[in-house]
């Protein structure tokens, strides 16, 4: 396994992760204290949790694969851009295997909860979940518009994907402020933009790659003076 080989994995991984974010927003039922009992939104719940895995394994190939022109402003672009997958990760992880077994004994904690996530106010004391969904929010649209930034000032991989990441937590802050269904259209900018980056580092790295073949083969035929 070289660097290169993982590279081009983390970019697999950021793909697969835009697809899944997307994905998973399509025909999404409006969540309440009875459609989270259902199969159906917990095996969506259960993709966003692999979404967030894969796009973790995704944004550290893009920061490492250009380390030194992602500067400060990288580091703290991916350590927010990190937090926040990683809270979204342990709430989602929450809602999908915790709310559900506890809908029917204490509906309205679930129904705070649901409502804390989806930008509504609680009328209960959620504890800690509460200040964790807001970090989330916060680490996950501040961290995209610094790390989009970044990238896009690195000039590495596509231009209008970073923008595309950046914009987009302009645009999911709009969309928070709008109906269920509007809000779950935030997905799309940045799964595009993740599919886009992701398909971009692999590229990169297979071009790469690729000239580096073809320098070892250039060095071997001057070496034998052909």
């Amino acid at each position: 396994m070289t660097t290169t080989k993982l590279t081009r994995a983390a970019g697999i991984c950021a793909a697969l992760a835009g697809v899944i974010f997307i994905g998973v927003q399509i025909g999404h039922p409006d969540v309440d204290t009875t459609s989270i009992t259902t199969t159906e939104v917990a095996i969506r719940n259960t993709l966003k949790i692999l979404m967030c895995a894969l796009a973790l394994a995704g944004i550290t190939g893009m920061y490492l694969s250009q380390v030194r022109r992602n500067g400060v402003a990288g580091l703290i672009g991916y350590l927010l851009l990190g937090t926040g997958y990683l809270l979204i990760m342990s709430t989602t992880f929450v809602s999908a295997y915790v709310l559900p077994s506890i809908a029917g004994t204490d509906p309205s904690y679930v129904k705070d909860v649901i409502a804390a996530g989806t930008g509504d106010s609680p009328t209960g004391d959620i504890g800690a979940l509460g200040t964790a969904i807001q970090l989330q929010g916060f680490a996950y649209l501040a961290g995209g518009l610094v790390f989009g930034i970044a990238l896009y000032r690195a000039g590495v991989l596509a231009r209008w994907a970073a923008a595309l990441l950046a914009v987009g937590g302009v645009v999911s802050v709009a969309l928070s402020f709008m109906p269920d269904a509007f809000y779950r259209l935030l997905a799309f900018p940045n799964g595009i933009a993740m599919i886009a980056l992701g398909y971009s580092l692999w590229r990169a790295q297979s071009d790469a790659a690729q000239m580096s073949v073809n320098s070892v083969r250039t060095s071997q035929l001057d070496t034998a003076g052909v």
